[in-house]
């Protein structure tokens, strides 16, 4: 072998162990960078608003010490390309978590969802309102697809009825999700909610789910005792078969926008509203608020009674007295206006 053979195999040897080399280092390099935890005692969420840049991803982090050294996670963000792939949404990151598999989530949107609890919201504004600090929708954008007529036929309902498509629970929603795909997933609950066995007790008191709500949401307000919810849509259910007045007091609440009322009025029942179910005859227009499950059963259990009138105890326990005559329940009544007298109980 030549001189000049020997020193090419020399220096190719070199160069195999060099490369072998660096190629060791990077893979233990990468490692490392791979091995990096994220510098939070505790478990953290952040949110990034739709839009968000970089930038801001990092003074979310910095906000709650999740980054310990900026100059590996710079590194370790434009390896995983994430730099230019910001995905708003909510991410709990977890204490000490691994950087690239934080990276990695919010590289790919997996973000985590935070749990919305529906209430006894009383009207679409206070709905959306509550929703707009829960999530990143604008109240009034979801006010505007609640108000519109097109749009709530979409979902078989109109303005008046749309907020009986909500129903009380607690969901798992992503906290940016559209207004339009809110109201998507509030009709697949419902939808999922009013199964055959609901829907075949509407057909058997001739009313329509929507209806049902509207009914239920009456029984909401008038009661927070689950044992006398089926007594007191007794009560309602027989005054519309027989077509008399419902003159249930929290549609005039409703009507006066005043739900702080203890006492109704003679003004109050005068009120030109449609939810004056003093002046007008069945149903008003819409729930009066979201009711519960229980008051949605309460309606449908269609309880066989005589009663066509309550009003609550005069022990103020929270409980009614029922009547199927007019005068029962007139004694009935002035025993309680008697105690709202004596307590001094005049609006």
């Amino acid at each position: 072998m030549t001189k000049k053979k020997k020193n090419t195999k020399k220096r190719n040897i070199v160069v195999a162990i060099v490369a072998a080399l660096l190629f060791i280092s990077a893979v233990v390099g990468l490692a490392m960078l791979r091995g990096q935890k994220t510098s939070n005692s505790e478990s953290v969420t952040i949110y990034l608003p739709t839009g968000s840049t970089y930038d801001a991803v990092i003074d979310s982090l910095d906000a709650h010490n999740c980054i310990g050294n900026h100059a590996i996670f710079n590194t370790m963000a434009r390896l995983r390309h994430y730099r230019d792939n910001v995905k708003g949404g909510c991410y709990i990151i977890g204490a000490h978590d691994n950087v690239w598999n934080t990276l990695t989530k919010l590289y790919y949107g997996n973000q985590d969802p935070i749990h919305v609890t529906i209430n006894k919201y009383r009207t679409k504004e206070l709905l959306c309102k509550y929703l707009d600090k829960k999530l990143e929708l604008c109240a009034d954008t979801l006010l505007a697809l609640m108000a519109d007529d097109s749009i709530c036929a979409a979902y078989g309902h109109t303005p008046l009825t749309i907020i009986g498509m909500f129903t009380q629970n607690t969901y798992d929603i992503y906290w940016n999700i559209s207004p339009r795909k809110l109201l998507d997933r509030m009709k697949k609950e419902s939808d999922r909610f009013w199964n055959d066995s609901r829907i075949s007790k509407c057909k058997a008191l001739n009313l329509s789910p929507s209806e049902v709500v509207t009914l239920a949401s009456i029984v909401e307000e008038e009661t927070n005792k689950n044992d006398e919810k089926e007594l007191i849509a007794s009560v309602y259910l027989n005054r519309l078969r027989k077509g008399m007045l419902l003159q249930a007091d929290p549609t005039l609440k409703f009507a006066a926008g005043d739900f702080t009322l203890q006492r109704i009025l003679n003004k109050h029942m005068e009120s030109e509203s449609p939810y004056n179910t003093y002046r007008f005859r069945g149903l008003p227009p819409g729930p009066i608020c979201i009711p519960g499950p229980s008051s949605i059963d309460a309606v449908l259990a269609n309880r066989q009674t005589d009663f066509l009138y309550f009003c609550a105890k005069a022990d103020f326990s929270g409980y009614h007295a029922f009547a199927t005559t007019l005068t029962q329940h007139n004694a009935n009544a002035n025993a309680f206006h008697a105690e709202l007298n004596r307590r001094k109980i005049y609006k």
